[in-house]
Order: C-alpha cells, then sequence, then structure tokens
C-alpha cells in the first residue's frame, strides 16, 4: 500500500510538468517509420562528462538498449550477429550469441498493426500472443512448440524488472504485460534456449529484454476510437530538468469487444521516468503505475455454441472477470571506466490480482456451479548487478562478465469457489515467502577474426516457506541447480556467420506444489509433492546471412528438453508439473528491406513436441504447435502515404495427448493504412481481422457439464473466438 500510494504522489506531482512543458530537444526530430508514432525515436545522446575517464572503446558499448539515444534515424530493423545487434553488454564483434538471438526496434514493434498490447510482441519470430479470456487478464504465449500458458519458461523483462510471478494464483509465471506501452519501446532483445548465463528462471524457452527510451523529440497526443467501442487516450512528452530528462506517459482505455457480456474494460496506466547521463556513464528512476478492471468471456463449451444454448460470442457464466493493478519504482545505474563496466537495476513491484473464471460450469457443484476465484497479492523487491571488464591473454582478446541476480516475493494467494463473484467457502489461502539468488559469469574469447567463443556457468538457489490455512500443507523448500552454457560463432564469410550453442537451464515449480502433503479441498487425501527446480537443457545450431543485398535471413535448428513439463488444468486455471519432454524443431527468418521505403518479411518455425516416458494416454503434449509462420509488408516515409500489411498463421495443435484430438488451425491479416501530414499531424486506420476469419484464439479439451446433461460431464472442445473484423482509427499530434 505504501509503495502504491509512493506511485501516485510521484504521478500527480509530474503530470502538469511533462504534458504542458516543451520537449527536451524539440529541434531534433528522428524519422518515423511506417505505423509508428515518430515519437518512438530519441535524440542523439548527452556528451560523456569530461571529468570522467574515458573506458577502453570496447566497452563502450551500451549497457541497457533503453538508454541508446542513436545519433540518426533509426527505421525499422530486426539486428543480431552479422546485422551489428547484441543482447549483452559490450562490441558486437565480442558477443557470442545465436542465431535465433537478435534485438527488434521500437520503431518496428510500432510499425505493425495489433489488437492488444502483447500482441505487439509477436514482432518476434515464432512468437504467438493470444488470449482465452478477458483483456485484463494476462496473455496466452506460444513459442517453440510451448503452449507456455501465462508465461511459463518465457522470461519478460519491461524496463529492467521481470514481469513473471512464481507461485501466482492463477499459474506458474504468470506474465501480465498489460501495462506495457508499445509507444515507449525502444528495443525488444530476444533471446531463445537455456544458453546464455544471464538469464535464469522461466527462460528455457526463450527471454524478452523489453526497454523503454529516455526521451522523446516531441510531446504526443493521440486518440484511437474504433468499433465494439474501443477508445484509447494517450500523452507522452519529455523535458529538461536540471541536467536531466523528465519523460511522462499516461494512457487510458475503454473497450467492450464483440462479446454479448461486454468486457467493459477500464485501464489507466502512466509511466514516470527521470535520467541523467549517457548509456554507460548515467542512472534512471522510474515509477510505473496501472489499474485495470474488466468482464470476460472465458472459453466455452463448443456443444453449447452448437446446439444454440450461446451464440458464438456467448458468456456461459456472465459474472466471470476480474481486476488488477501494479504499481513499481525501479532505479539503473551505469559506470564506465578504464577497470570496466558496472551497472545496477534496483526495483520494488506491489501487484495485486482478482480473478473470476468457471471453466467447467455445473461439473463440480450442480447446485452453485463451479465459478472459482483466485487472488494473488504480492510486494517483490529485487536487485540484479554485473560487472564486464576486458582482459588479454596471451594475445587473445577476452571479456568477462560477472552477475548477480537477486529476486524476493513476498505473497497472499488464495482460491475460492465463488457464486456470481460472491465468496462460498475458501478451498486454500496461504501466505508465502520465496526468495532466489543467481551468480552466473561467462568469458568470450575472439581466437581469430572468424572465431569466437564463450562459456558460462550460472548457479541458482531458491528457498522459501508456505504459511498455509490447512496445516499439513505448510513448510519450508530449497534447492539449486548449477547451470552450464557455451557457444560458437564462425565468420564472417561474405557476410555470413555460423553459430553453435549449447546449455543447461531451468524453471521452477509453484512451491506450494513442493509443500503440499493432503489434498486441500477434503484435507486428507494424499497428494505428491513436485520438486521446487526442474532441469532442462538445449542445444542449436545455425547461419545468418546478408549476403544478398538488403536481405538478412537466419535459419536455427534447436532441441530442447524438461525433465518435466508444466500443463494448463482447464478446471482449475493453473498449471501442473508433468512429464519429461523433448522438442526439435527450426526457426527460418527474413527481412528483406526492397526499397528505403518498402520493407518485406517472413518467418516460418516448425516443432516436434513429444513426451518421452512410456504412457498408454499418449506421447503428444496437448497444446503444443508444429506450425507457426508470420509474415508482411510495411511501406511509407517521413512524410505522406504509410502502411502495412500482416498475416499470422497458427497450425494446429493436438488437445490430448494421442492426438484423437487437435485444434483448428488460424489465419489472420492485419492492415493499416495512414497518412503523415507536414504539421506533425498523423491520420492511420487499422484494419484487424481484415478477412473476418471466423476462427479461434485458443482451444482446449477438458470435461464440463451444462445444466441437465450427465453428472459426470462430457469431454468436449472449448474455444474462445478470435474477434470479427474491426477498424480503429487513430488521430496524432506531436507538439
Amino acid at each position: 500500500m505504501a509503495l502504491r500510494k509512493a506511485v501516485w504522489r510521484i504521478f500527480s506531482a509530474a503530470a502538469s510538468l511533462i504534458v504542458m512543458a516543451p520537449p527536451a530537444d524539440a529541434q531534433s526530430d528522428a524519422a518515423a517509420t511506417p505505423g509508428q508514432l515518430p515519437a518512438v525515436t530519441v535524440n542523439p545522446p548527452e556528451a560523456r562528462p569530461r571529468n570522467r575517464p574515458k573506458p577502453p572503446r570496447r566497452l563502450q558499448t551500451a549497457r541497457n538498449p533503453s538508454a541508446v539515444q542513436p545519433s540518426v534515424p533509426v527505421p525499422p530493423q530486426v539486428s543480431g550477429g552479422v546485422t551489428s545487434g547484441s543482447a549483452s553488454a559490450g562490441p558486437a564483434y565480442m558477443q557470442p550469441t545465436a542465431a535465433s538471438a537478435m534485438t527488434i526496434s521500437g520503431a518496428e514493434v510500432n510499425a505493425r498493426p495489433f489488437s492488444r498490447p502483447g500482441e505487439a510482441l509477436e514482432a518476434v519470430p515464432g512468437l504467438i500472443v493470444t488470449q482465452h479470456s478477458g483483456e485484463g487478464k494476462a496473455n496466452q504465449y506460444f513459442l517453440r512448440g510451448f503452449n507456455l500458458d501465462h508465461g511459463t519458461d518465457l522470461a519478460i523483462k519491461i524496463d529492467g524488472m521481470p514481469v513473471n510471478m512464481p507461485t501466482h494464483g492463477h499459474g506458474q509465471g504468470y506474465a501480465d504485460i498489460n501495462f506495457m506501452i508499445p509507444e515507449l519501446i525502444q528495443s525488444v532483445n530476444v533471446r531463445k534456449g537455456p544458453y546464455f548465463a544471464d538469464v535464469g528462471d522461466f527462460g528455457s524457452a526463450g527471454s524478452l529484454t523489453i526497454d523503454y527510451i529516455n526521451r522523446l523529440p516531441k510531446n504526443i497526443l493521440e486518440t484511437t476510437n474504433g468499433t465494439f467501442g474501443y477508445h484509447r487516450a494517450l500523452a507522452a512528452g519529455s523535458t529538461a530538468v536540471g541536467a536531466g530528462t523528465l519523460l511522462a506517459a499516461v494512457e487510458g482505455v475503454k473497450y467492450n469487444g464483440p462479446w454479448d457480456v461486454p468486457d467493459n474494460i477500464r485501464k489507466l496506466n502512466g509511466v514516470l521516468r527521470y535520467s541523467q547521463g549517457t548509456a554507460t556513464d548515467g542512472f534512471a528512476l522510474s515509477a510505473m503505475a496501472y489499474s485495470n478492471g474488466w468482464n470476460s468471456t472465458d472459453q466455452v463449451a463448443q456443444r453449447a455454441i452448437d446446439q444454440g444454448v450461446i451464440g458464438r460470442f456467448g458468456s456461459l457464466d456472465p459474472t466471470d472477470g476480474g481486476v488488477s493493478s501494479r504499481f513499481s519504482l525501479s532505479s539503473d545505474w551505469a559506470q564506465s571506466s578504464e577497470y570496466g563496466q558496472s551497472k545496477i537495476n534496483a526495483y520494488a513491484i506491489n501487484s495485486s490480482l482478482r480473478l473470476y473464471n468457471n471453466f467447467t460450469y455445473f461439473l463440480d457443484d450442480p447446485v452453485n456451479g463451479d465459478q472459482f476465484s483466485q487472488m494473488d497479492r504480492r510486494t517483490v523487491y529485487g536487485l540484479d548487478a554485473s560487472h564486464a571488464f576486458d582482459v588479454r591473454v596471451g594475445g587473445i582478446e577476452t571479456q568477462t562478465r560477472i552477475g548477480l541476480q537477486t529476486r524476493g516475493d513476498d505473497i497472499r494467494v488464495g482460491l475460492f469457489k465463488t457464486l456470481q463473484r460472491e465468496t462460498l467457502s475458501t478451498v486454500r489461502e496461504d501466505s508465502v515467502r520465496e526468495g532466489n539468488v543467481g551468480l552466473w559469469a561467462d568469458t568470450t574469447a575472439r581466437w581469430t577474426d572468424w572465431l569466437r567463443t564463450t562459456v558460462g556457468i550460472r548457479e541458482d538457489y531458491f528457498a522459501g516457506r508456505v504459511l498455509s490455512d490447512t496445516p499439513a500443507n505448510s513448510g519450508s523448500a530449497q534447492a539449486s541447480m548449477t547451470s552450464p552454457k557455451a557457444g560458437i560463432v564462425l565468420g564472417p564469410w561474405y557476410k555470413t556467420e555460423f553459430y553453435g550453442n549449447a546449455g543447461y537451464g531451468l524453471h521452477s515449480n509453484d512451491i506450494r506444489g513442493a509443500t503440499i502433503t493432503v489434498d486441500p479441498i477434503d484435507k486428507v487425501t494424499p497428494q505428491d509433492r513436485v520438486p521446487l527446480l526442474v532441469r532442462s537443457k538445449g542445444a542449436e545450431i545455425g547461419v545468418r546471412t546478408k549476403a544478398v543485398e538488403g536481405l538478412t535471413s537466419s535459419l536455427a535448428v534447436f532441441v530442447l528438453d524438461f525433465d518435466s513439463e508444466l500443463l494448463f488444468v482447464g478446471d482449475a486455471g493453473t498449471t501442473e508439473a508433468s512429464r519429461p519432454s523433448r522438442r526439435v524443431g527450426m526457426e527460418w527468418t527474413n527481412q528483406y528491406q526492397v526499397l528505403p521505403w518498402v520493407r518485406l518479411d517472413f518467418d516460418l518455425a516448425y516443432t516436434r513436441a513429444r513426451f518421452t516416458d512410456l504412457d498408454p494416454a499418449g506421447n503428444f503434449i496437448p497444446g503444443a504447435p508444429a506450425w507457426v509462420a508470420a509474415g508482411g509488408m510495411t511501406f511509407g516515409g517521413e512524410r505522406g502515404w504509410f502502411g502495412a500489411l500482416r498475416g499470422r498463421y497458427f497450425g494446429p495443435r493436438p488437445l490430448i495427448e494421442d492426438v484423437s484430438v487437435r485444434s483448428q488451425a488460424s489465419l489472420i491479416f492485419n492492415a493499416r493504412a495512414g497518412y503523415r501530414f507536414d504539421n506533425d499531424l498523423r491520420l492511420q486506420l487499422d484494419v484487424l481481422n481484415l478477412f473476418n476469419a471466423k476462427t479461434n484464439q485458443i482451444e482446449y479439451y477438458y470435461l464440463s457439464r451444462l445444466p441437465g446433461e450427465p453428472i459426470g460431464g462430457v469431454a468436449d472442445r472449448h474455444v474462445h473466438p478470435a474477434e470479427p473484423l474491426a477498424v480503429r482509427l487513430t488521430l496524432a499530434g506531436r507538439f
């Protein structure tokens, strides 16, 4: 509560100053990119203070992409490897990376039309971001043959703060990014697989580091209005304050959607940041505040639609929905000298979520129904510190990085049976304190002009205690795990590099599962415990080339093993530890700059996902997509017409282990057209689901019971339909 009050006070003290003040540098106006707010590009960095020793040239690369202030307009781009991008500190030529690693600019993210903030991340090749409930809930993520539910095994950071929540009320690794403001994105750093020493929990399938800008070239006011009651307003600006820059942004959203029971989303979101210095010698202090409330039409039984009980956009429990909030304070500090580069990120987060869901209707309780409520309230404190330094050993240039990451969660989490959002009984309620410490180091060596290698190691320690309303389920748990990593880069030859990576990783399980002994419902039935930490291991080989002028193409082939899969449980709305698994797949990514104002891209991913133990139920992993593809075109310049056309294919998935039931495939197109006027006004029209595809965002298969059906329920598909064709008109101005 104290953190929330502090954040609101900071916003109220600075809001009027920012909105009305002139920008920090009104004369600098970086080029806009097709479909993107011009404000996403930023001004050149300030000069390094003269009284500081200048660091070695090799360490002048940005400590954090959010602080990089390019000196020239930045077009949409995806970079990595031979295309000069890097996912971590240090010079590009020293970076041990992977064929699938890349940095995506904020310009590229915002050039794409999308219906919700999470969909902006579909700029990441092979990533599907969808929804099975109301828009205030965390998205559903799919990557590398994983149904990642709401975030398990996809580590997401925004502005240095982790988004994934362990031991969460709605699922392990819950990652709600509805507080993200896409127009503030400076870059998205993408890394996939457990090959990187500075990535720990939840990062085995991939990790996304989303960094915000420090300064806007001009203040912006924007309003968007569209079908199904969509309204969004954004105000953002920056101004010089003392020796630094103060940036503020406020966003408000209202939306009903096509649902028979309107979503009635009421979102308010804000960012306030003060920064000084440069990327390598400076600091930033940030405050964020987010609040949301909504109704939700969860996935519904297909038979209810087929029988005419409800329409395609109908609800079987109109009281489902939720409320959530997030308040945070964070700081970033960096310093470079002849001894190397140090950086420290510290943060405090206060978040809360209350969900009401009914996935099975009248299966468990034929009288009151099966609606349940999940509550999660927590305060998170964390620190991420690292130091990088260069050493020449026997004539070999090396860069070594060492780091410490620590995090503590103080959690109140509960599960309750409800009727129309009124509590009937408590299934379980727990007080949890959980923490972890990660120590990591890696060394990159450039052996020749065409060979560089990296070796790294990570040690993670997790511990916590559960105080449960069922004493038998109280207890403590702790575990540690060591994870070695390695990588090699060969080339470039003819603008082509070859990559090899391998490493061990982990994911944590809900600590309540590590201390449980009896069923929390009947307090008697014995329950098996799960390990607190689960091992993952993977490898990848690949190639990236720019041999064809204007074309950047990469191909990666990977394998990823888990000692225990995390699966979604439909009747509980959460995840549980399951069987060991293996995924083997490939990703092919292409970007082609046809003309300075026309860009094409195409991504294709295939994964074979299977359980690796023997079980009569079958070895297919429910929800694991085999094929994912996306492609499109963006066009336009600094002034005049601009636009985009994009298509996304989400292949069929097995819904049960013997693959006797499969989901539909979906193919959805979005389009954008707009005009930038000389007076800094922008008019933009987005058309979502351009061809009005009648498909589903998500599908599950499990037992549920409608009134009058057999007491044991009926196994059926449960679907959340894709929203029909929608249009949104944006008017934006800069001043």
